[in-house]
């Protein structure tokens, strides 16, 4: 099974992807952390998550880049949060893809696909502000918004998350 979970900043998105998660048979789960910190709130936060997931009987394995090398055992339910976050480290980092993120980052979806049981892929609805942003970001957006629409394409079920509330789109 492929899911795609999307929404805004704060909407719930991040818990119900890890309900779908647990409602998958698999003995093993794996968290998929595309962050990176870069201040000690950051880290804060993350090591407070990873705590809540532990607990959840969640493995990390961080991924800010690079998805296409992931070695995921084919017994395991992967959480892959988020995608937002591994599309700018692909364009701005400097280990990232660059010019080549979308190719880089939908072949690493499909390598997860291949690997693993069960998928369920975080991703942030940032299209709805109405700002005019710099070019960059702009860039970016446009990225992010064609690897939604691909996600959405392959995905099995695909969920929008608003107010907490899911709502299936597919």
């Amino acid at each position: 099974m492929f899911v795609t979970v999307t929404g805004g900043s704060g909407s719930g998105k991040s818990a119900f992807a890890e309900e779908q998660i647990l409602k998958f048979p698999e003995k093993n789960r794996l968290y998929i952390a595309t962050m990176v910190c870069f201040d000690e709130e950051s880290r804060q936060r993350v090591k407070r998550h990873r705590k809540m997931r532990k607990e959840k009987h969640f493995d990390t394995l961080e991924c800010p880049t690079d998805l296409i090398h992931a070695r995921i055992p084919k017994d395991t339910a992967v959480l892959l949060e988020c995608m937002s976050n591994l599309a700018a480290n692909e364009v701005f980092s400097p280990e990232g893809a660059k010019e080549h993120a979308y190719e880089a980052i939908c072949d690493g979806i499909l390598h997860l696909k291949e690997q693993a049981a069960d998928v369920c892929v975080v991703t942030n609805e940032i299209f709805s502000d109405g700002m005019v942003y710099d070019k960059e970001t702009e860039n970016y957006q446009r990225l992010l918004g064609r690897i939604n629409a691909y996600l959405a394409e392959i995905s099995d079920v695909c969920y929008e998350v608003v107010y907490g509330i899911p709502l299936r789109i597919k």
